[in-house]
Formats: C-alpha cells, sequence, structure tokens
C-alpha cells in the first residue's frame, strides 16, 4: 500500500507535509521558517480544522523520528522472523564487565565476527536504528541483533567478554 504524501508550500510561514492516512486523517509537520516544528491532527469532518497542535523542539522532533523509525523497523524484523526459518532477532545487553563498553560499535567486528547484525542500540529509552560503527556503546545498552541461532550465541559471547 502506497502512503500518501501531500507537501504545501506555504509563502512566508514554511512548509507543511500532509500524511492521509487509509483511515481519511491527516496528520501533519509544518516547519516553519525558522526551523520550529509543529506536529498536527485534523479533524476527518473538516480537513481545515487543526486539534491540538504540538510544537516540538529539536530533540523532541528527533527523539519521535527515532521512535517512529524503530518501532517500524523492530515490526518489520518480527516479521521478517517469523517468515524466514532459522533467522532470529535478539535483545542482547552491553554489561559494565564488557570489554566493549565505552568502545566504539565498528571495534566488535560483530558482523565479520559472528555473521550476526546489529541492526540497532537502545539506550535511556531512546532507539538509535542503524547505528554505524562509529556508534559509542556504553554499559545499560541494548544491542537488538538479527542473525541464526548460533551466530546470535556466539555475539552474546563476543560482548559480554571478548570471546568466540
Amino acid at each position: 500500500m502506497a502512503v500518501r504524501i501531500e507537501q504545501v508550500d506555504l509563502p512566508g510561514i514554511g512548509v507543511r507535509h500532509d500524511v492521509l492516512t487509509g483511515s481519511g486523517r491527516r496528520v501533519s509537520v509544518l516547519t516553519q521558517r525558522s526551523g520550529e516544528r509543529t506536529l498536527a491532527v485534523f479533524d476527518v469532518d473538516d480537513p481545515d480544522s487543526c486539534r491540538d497542535p504540538i510544537t516540538l523542539t529539536d530533540d523532541e522532533a528527533e527523539a519521535l523520528a527515532e521512535l517512529l523509525g524503530a518501532s517500524v523497523m523492530l515490526g518489520q524484523l518480527a516479521a521478517l522472523r517469523d517468515h524466514a526459518a532459522g533467522l532470529y532477532t535478539e535483545q542482547i545487553a552491553v554489561t559494565a564487565g564488557s570489554p566493549f563498553a565505552g568502545r566504539r560499535l565498528g571495534d566488535t567486528r560483530a558482523r565479520t565476527r559472528t555473521g550476526a547484525s546489529i541492526v540497532a542500540l537502545l539506550r535511556d529509552g531512546g532507539v538509535l536504528p542503524s547505528p554505524g560503527p562509529e556508534a559509542p556503546l556504553r554499559a545499560g545498552d541494548l544491542l537488538v541483533a538479527v542473525g541464526t541461532r548460533e551466530g546470535l550465541d556466539t555475539l552474546t559471547r563476543l560482548i559480554a567478554d571478548g570471546a568466540r
């Protein structure tokens, strides 16, 4: 199903992007020339009437984007797991005793060493989808990984104590 997005230029104000949902709802993001962003949901019966617009700071907009992106990605991973025999997803904790706590994700060489892929990093209630090799790892992080059972077991040992 294609998602319909409309862009409306608002001279002197900024740009509004509207997502039209399958149920007929309109959800908009207004990006003002100042950089301020406002999230708005419009009344189904009156598409010109906005209910409870919410102005977002840069940090709030980034957190919302990450949350939406991560929830979609994790849902896709769950669906993939259901359709791909022998492919699993798992959350792996980075403990204070891990040799990789305080280092970069790339230092693990996880995919090369285990065949499993780290597809997200969960930290302090936030999500970093598709973390790059430069992403710092901290004690308390959860790594979301995809791979075979053997690959994930090896990755868990690698993150825990550096062993393959």
